[in-house]
């Protein structure tokens, strides 16, 4: 086994723990391979790799973008840590609403494993931090969408004060989640 899938509480979203074998010359893992999601049922055929780059305390999200153009994303952090946050935005879903967070880091190595129908952000807890993810389907601007990260309805704890918060205008501006 490469990896150890652990669930969240939100059907389709899991945290992938590698598997890494370290020494005194440094370490070695597997970040992705498909042969074992799919043993447990993660069939994605990624598309596009994106990567950031962001200094402490800048949030981006909370994003998602809308069929046919919906994404599924594998995201994770190579250097820095963040908290990244997810929300069930599927109409049909018995966790529709929810939210869960996790700090992703260059040390801890853990994914997250977003699929489609969530919205996605994470905040910048380091310095800086070079952000990575996966996705099944082609960036659209036409089909972007987002919710405002101070949802009130949400309640997300970002972690750190919102006097420290470094948001774009654009995501300033984004609705609610529930109107």
């Amino acid at each position: 086994m490469h990896q150890f899938i652990e669930p969240t509480g939100i059907e389709g979203l899991v945290v992938i723990n590698p598997r890494i074998f370290a020494d005194e010359r440094g370490y070695f893992y597997e970040s992705y391979n498909q042969n074992a999601f799919e043993q447990h049922g993660l069939r994605y055929q990624f598309v596009q790799d994106n990567q950031a780059r962001s200094v402490r305390g800048v949030l981006r999200g909370l994003h998602y973008q809308t069929e046919p153009y919906a994404q599924a994303k594998l995201v994770r952090v190579i250097e820095g840590e963040v908290y990244d946050v997810a929300v069930d935005m599927r109409p049909q879903s018995a966790t529709y609403g929810k939210w869960f967070g996790i700090i992703l880091s260059a040390t801890n190595k853990k994914q997250l494993m977003v699929p489609r129908g969530f919205a996605h952000g994470y905040l910048v807890l380091s310095d800086t931090a070079e952000f990575f993810y996966k996705c099944d389907n082609f960036y659209s601007k036409a089909h972007e969408g987002g919710i405002i990260y101070n949802d009130p309805h949400l309640d997300i704890d970002w972690q750190i004060p919102a006097d420290q918060l470094i948001v774009s205008p654009k995501d300033q501006i984004l609705p609610t989640l529930y109107p």
